[in-house]
Order: structure tokens, then sequence, then C-alpha cells
């Protein structure tokens, strides 16, 4: 250590860059809530949608992908195919 010619270097690890808004992009935002605010305060009072009177009839939820009985029934089927092949072939893993 003393009496050492080797050079320290430091390493200069810089923090990652923040996401920061644009000046107009704050401004828009801070316009947006000054004029909900405006809304609010201006003494009428806030109305809020009715709800109706009779409930509508909800659609049935339609099953998203999925699969049907012969598709399930082919895969299985090459399945057993695949397993009987290598089984026959003496091999314990595909």
């Amino acid at each position: 250590m003393l009496g050492s010619t080797t050079a320290v270097v430091a390493t200069v690890v810089k923090a990652p860059k923040k996401k920061t808004m644009s000046a107009a992009g704050r401004a828009r935002v801070a316009a947006a809530q000054k004029a909900r605010w405006a809304k609010i305060k201006s003494g009428k009072p806030v109305v809020k949608a009715a709800k109706p009177a009779v409930k509508a009839v909800a659609k049935p939820v339609k099953k998203k992908g999925g699969m049907s009985a012969a598709g399930r029934a082919r895969i299985a089927a090459a399945a057993k195919a695949r397993w009987a092949a290598a089984k026959a072939a003496g091999k314990k893993s595909l």
C-alpha cells in the first residue's frame, strides 16, 4: 500500500435517468386539476349519473380460448402414439 505504484481508479456509477414529464405536460395536468376543483367549488351540486331502474339482462360471458373435446382427443391420441413409439424404441423419456 505505502510506496505502491498502482493507480486507484474510481468508477462513478450514475443513477438511472428518471423519466420526467415535460413542462407542457405538467401544465396540462395542472390545468385539468384546477378545472376539476373549480367545478367542485363552484357551488353546483355534483350530479351523479342515475342508475337505471330495471337491470339490463346480462349477456352470457363468452368463454375465451378453450379447447373442444375433439381437439383434446386428437392431442391425447398424438401423445399416446408418441409415447408408444418411444417405449418401443426403449426410451424412458422423450
